[in-house]
Parts: C-alpha cells; sequence; structure tokens
C-alpha cells in the first residue's frame, strides 16, 4: 500500500481499530451471555485505546507519542491461532469459537501491519507500525492464554 503521508498512514490504522472495535461491540450487542458479552466489549475497549493512541501520535519529525509514555517491548506469540482456520462470526457461537474469531482478526492484523512495516521506508513509518505490531501482538497473546484457559478447563 502507498500512502502520501504519515499522516496517511495513521488515518489507514485508526479506520482498521474503529473497524475493529465496531466488530467486537456488534458481536457483543448479538451476544446473549454476559460474561462473553462484557470479554467482547472488554475487546473493544482495547481497540478503542489502539485508536486514541493513533490519534496522540505527532509525526512531525519521529513518530512520538504526545501524551502517552509509549515503551516498546518484545510481546510473545504462542502461535495458536496461526494452526486455526478462519471462521465466520455468527450470533450465538460458542465461547471457544468467539475466541478462535478474535485470535484470527488479531493475527491478520498483526500479519498486516508486520507487512506495511517491512514495506516502509522510512524510520518515521516503521515507528507507527512499530507500535502497531506491538499492540496488535500482546491483543493476540491476550487471547491465546484466554483459549489456552479455557481449553485446559474444558480438560483438553
Amino acid at each position: 500500500m502507498d500512502f502520501e503521508s504519515y499522516q496517511a498512514i495513521i488515518n489507514f490504522a485508526i479506520e482498521k481499530e474503529q473497524e475493529a472495535a465496531a466488530f467486537y461491540e456488534a458481536s457483543a450487542q448479538a451476544e446473549s451471555r454476559e460474561e462473553t458479552r462484557k470479554m467482547l466489549l472488554d475487546f473493544a475497549a482495547e481497540e478503542r485505546k489502539h485508536e486514541y493512541l493513533l490519534q496522540h501520535l505527532d509525526c512531525t519529525g519521529e513518530c512520538v507519542l504526545v501524551t502517552l509514555d509509549y515503551k516498546f517491548q518484545w510481546i510473545g506469540d504462542l502461535k495458536r491461532s496461526d494452526l486455526m482456520v478462519d471462521i465466520p462470526w455468527h450470533p450465538g457461537m460458542s465461547y471457544r469459537d468467539i475466541l478462535l474469531v478474535a485470535m484470527k482478526r488479531e493475527e491478520n492484523a498483526l500479519k498486516l501491519y508486520n507487512q506495511m512495516l517491512h514495506k516502509s521506508e522510512t524510520e518515521t513509518a516503521r515507528n507507527i507500525f512499530k507500535i502497531l505490531c506491538q499492540e496488535e501482538a500482546r491483543h493476540k497473546l491476550g487471547l491465546e492464554k484466554l483459549y489456552d484457559d479455557y481449553m485446559a478447563g474444558m480438560g483438553d
């Protein structure tokens, strides 16, 4: 993907985060189980945090966060979702399947941002995508841990 400016990159990423949050919010509204609805709303809130993070980037020089102290760190990957197929979301899905859909969404977002990171030609653009990659990796890891805990509770 080619972008005309750093702001265009940020706007694209904000749209992706808004799309993800809207997915989780719509999924929560269609969910009848309170515990699962809360989990989906938590996911939506996490995506809204990513949106906020992007809205507070200053890319007039090297990209820095204006209002937050952002620290880069390595995020592990359990690779659970890498071994699973994409399944479409539908109302009334089991908790396990909702976790699968969410993990794949985060995996796909991480892949997209990693591709964009590697195609970036400037340090500023790379910094934007490093932030996004870290945030998506953190979210993916959290979902994979939820999945592992759930499956362990089911005796798997």
